[in-house]
């Protein structure tokens, strides 16, 4: 085994530590019984210089989580509270997940390794800690698609069978056992700051918008924006840049996340924490991902709404050290915003260069229209249609004068992968019935394949 701590690449860096006596808890991960690896992302780990250990140190390090060399000594599970479909709830934090290591990629930025399904903490209340196999499987599968059509997420970095037989009540029980472990650009949420207004912990405020500021660095305000020099404005505007942006790229990708509480916004903008996902069989504002959700708070058409209202909840929160006026002003921006967003992404997706916020809005309308005349699902509209081709109607219209990417990759003129819940079902099905990982292992390179199809995504916004 290569020892990471020799790699040139692997950083540890963990300026968490400074804040951790007030922003989190140590812990111990659970005994397993068994820890079998099923998935190592080594696309990932070379990012953070750890794609030389072997199995045997990659289980030692991600299913018994001893600690990687010059990391944190003990695992954090973080507090925090949130709004979870709209109901503040003050008992909650890492419940079945702690933030395990810190370090630069190759990039310089600081990534986290953190868990989901690694046992009990201070913050489970009656939960056991433990995630679901299928769990696991569905959210690397999220996070490859997410991956592949532009959106900034986590990253699924290890799934290792854990040999228990979970209860649960959504799903046929007794059921297979993991622990996950993710990559991801920190793990700072809005129900963070949430929890230091309600504790009105104004220097732990302060210490948290310095530590976001200095971590996750971006672009200073407008030039006229009120309060431009604050910390916490400064730090609101970079929030409602990313969240309108990762808004626009749910939309462009189809994508339902299904639970958008404060507590699942990572204030990097960067998706994370996927349980009742979906992607769309169709393009229907109205659909929703979660089977809970009755009121369709968090369905496909909402999600804008409902990143504008987590923004709006920062903003509240941040008041404890700064004025309202000038925040906002920072969360007005959302909406013109978002609508930028939307219209770059969809001509990357589309494979056909932006020209102008007016003109890449009559191109989103003209799609919409045709999408929910063909009933077609978003992944063979934006195939069908790359670089403008096969247009009619109003869509050829909208499309003239749009100059087209190259088409030159086999896949566009294959079939189009998709991600909807059959497809899901089908992989867990084999998996389930036979033990048999092979679909899973295709249907990833496959996917990996789409996004080089795609070329490089639009930069996230914010950063």
């Amino acid at each position: 085994m290569n020892d990471p701590a020799q790699a040139a690449s692997y950083r540890p860096d963990t300026p968490i530590a400074e804040l951790a006596g007030w922003i989190g808890d140590p812990v111990r991960a659970a005994a397993f019984p068994e820890t079998t690896l099923r998935w190592r992302n080594d696309r990932a780990a070379r990012d953070v210089g750890l794609d030389g250990l072997s199995d045997t140190d990659w289980v030692r390090h991600f299913a018994r989580f001893d600690p990687l060399p010059g990391n944190l000594p003990e695992p954090l599970a973080l507090r925090y509270h949130g709004h979870q479909f709209r109901v503040y709830n003050p008992e909650i934090g890492d419940g079945r997940g702690f933030l395990f290591a810190q370090m630069r990629d190759r990039a310089g930025r600081l990534m986290d390794l953190g868990t989901k399904g690694s046992g009990t903490t201070p913050w489970s209340r009656r939960g056991d800690g433990r995630l679901t196999l299928k769990g696991a499987v569905r959210e690397m599968l999220a996070t490859e698609m997410l991956e592949a059509l532009g959106v900034n997420t986590s990253r699924t970095f290890s799934v290792i069978e854990t040999g228990e037989e979970l209860e649960r009540g959504d799903e046929p029980s007794p059921t297979r056992s993991a622990v996950l472990t993710r990559l991801s650009h920190g793990h700072i949420r809005i129900g963070t700051f949430q929890r230091l207004l309600a504790l009105e912990e104004a220097e732990h405020m302060t210490a948290l918008i310095e530590y976001c500021l200095t971590q996750f660095p971006g672009p200073p305000p407008p030039e006229d924006a009120p309060g431009g020099d604050q910390p916490a404005v400064r730090l609101m505007h970079l929030v409602v840049e990313r969240m309108a942006d990762l808004a626009a790229s749910y939309m462009v990708a189809g994508f339902v996340h299904g639970v958008l509480n404060t507590d699942n916004m990572n204030i990097s903008g960067e998706s994370f924490d996927y349980g009742p996902w979906r992607f769309l069989p169709r393009w229907e504002p109205g659909f929703t991902a979660a089977y809970f959700d009755h009121a369709g708070l968090y369905a496909f058409g909402r999600q804008p709404e409902a990143l504008h209202w987590n923004c709006g909840q920062l903003a509240v929160a941040l008041r404890l050290v700064c004025e309202a006026p000038p925040l906002i002003a920072a969360l007005e921006r959302f909406g013109s915003l978002y609508m930028e967003a939307v219209g770059r992404r969809w001509c990357w997706r589309m494979g056909v260069k932006s020209r102008g916020s007016e003109r890449d809005g009559a191109l989103v309308a003209a799609s919409e229209q045709a999408m929910r005349a063909s009933g077609d699902t978003p992944d063979a509209f934006f195939h069908g249609h790359r670089g403008g081709r096969d247009a009619e109607g109003s869509l050829a219209d909208a499309l003239s004068d749009y100059e087209a990417s190259d088409l030159a990759h086999p896949y566009w003129s294959e079939t189009p992968e998709t991600m909807v819940i059959e497809e899901v079902e089908r992989i867990w099905s084999a998996i389930e019935r036979d033990d048999d990982w092979q679909p899973l292992v295709e249907k990833v390179a496959a996917i990996r394949r789409m996004g080089e199809a795609h070329g490089s995504p639009p930069r996230p916004a914010g950063h």
